[in-house]
């Protein structure tokens, strides 16, 4: 356990911040910051191991000339018409 002193300035930040956080208690608040601060800390790690790595299965359907500029362009229209009719 820490005990953390904080000044009253930023005593009143906290309160703020968890008066718009109505889910979150003090502590859940400080681990969070906390953590965010070390993952960005971590510079061995590139942007994408630090937001949990490349998702699965983003391109297993997708044809092989997928990164042809025309191929791109085609499949971006698509799915814009079909996303917004």
């Amino acid at each position: 356990m820490l005990t953390v002193r904080l000044d009253p300035e930023t005593e009143q930040q906290l309160t703020e911040i968890l008066a718009h956080e109505t889910d979150i208690n003090r502590s859940e608040l400080v681990t969070r910051l906390i953590r965010e601060r070390w993952l960005a800390l971590n510079l061995d790690s590139t942007f994408i191991e630090r937001r949990g790595g490349h998702p699965q299965h983003l391109l297993q359907d997708a044809p092989p000339d997928l990164s042809e500029r025309a191929t791109r362009k085609k499949a971006i229209a698509a799915y814009l018409k079909q996303r917004h009719p």
